[in-house]
């Protein structure tokens, strides 16, 4: 979250209003036509019903203060626009108070297919839905609280619990596998491999397991961590967090299940 970015943040005017070009609007709609038959039946229906709460509009990108008074209305979050990178230390605190950080920019058409960092789609379309249910909403702000605290060493560990819940977690259902994590959500390549490929592994939901696993981000994921129900996360939520990153570290990290990265030549 420290390094530099080629994208600039919108920022907004003396009304709160961030002013996006035709073009960057025509962006948001082409992601979000794309993205919404995709997700049909492979989200999980509170996913859905975020979704339908919030009322996206389709044809222009949303403005932030709108989705935060839906937001406010319903979990007491709201959505805080934000340059397109921010240190730890900004992001533990927001999230600590109900606010979730969203770049304010839209990615170019060049990379339409994956962008590595989050823009305006994947934060507003693949994480604000889930904030509408409580268990989910409950757990992100527990997960700021511990954030704050947290020395550096403890924050490896802590991106690791939140890449497989909030950014690339599925849900175990009676209609089969169906996606809650916002990273694959809004990403039309991984929503259908999170689901229907039979290549990665897909494991119970465990915290310590989770903490233990080692990610890289700029690939199809290798292991999914699966909840039985959103309600684990609620009970997470009340967990002693770095309680569990201690016992995490003592057993030590999982062998990594990807490939490693090439090395650019020179």
């Amino acid at each position: 979250m420290s390094k530099s970015s080629k994208y600039e943040a919108k920022l907004p005017d003396e009304h709160g209003v961030i002013h996006y070009t035709d073009d960057e609007h025509r962006i948001w709609s082409e992601l979000y036509d794309r993205q919404i038959d995709l997700i049909k039946d492979r989200v999980c229906q509170p996913f859905l019903d975020g979704l339908a709460t919030l009322e996206l509009p389709h044809d222009r990108i949303p403005q932030t203060r709108d989705v935060s008074e839906i937001l406010h209305q319903k979990t007491g979050w709201r959505v805080q626009a934000v340059p397109a990178l921010i240190n730890f230390d900004d992001f533990f605190r927001l999230l600590s108070e109900r606010k979730f950080p969203a770049a304010s920019f839209i990615r170019s058409r060049a990379e339409m297919e994956y962008l590595q960092e989050p823009d305006i789609f994947h934060e507003i379309f693949g994480h604000t839905a889930m904030l509408t249910h409580q268990a989910f909403a409950d757990f992100t702000e527990a997960y700021g609280k511990a954030g704050v605290g947290a020395s550096k060493a403890e924050r490896v560990f802590l991106a690791r619990l939140y890449w497989f819940t909030v950014e690339f977690g599925l849900l175990d259902t009676a209609d089969g596998v169906r996606i809650y994590g916002g990273g694959i959500a809004s990403s039309p390549g991984e929503t259908v491999y999170a689901v229907e490929s039979d290549q990665p592994l897909r494991r119970p939901f465990d915290p310590i397991d989770a903490l233990r696993t080692p990610y890289r981000i700029d690939i199809y994921q290798t292991v999914y961590y699966m909840l039985d129900s959103m309600d684990d996360l609620f009970d997470l939520a009340g967990r002693d967090l770095l309680a569990l990153i201690r016992k995490a570290r003592a057993l030590g990290q999982f062998t990594p299940t990807y490939p490693p990265k090439q090395k650019e030549a020179a």
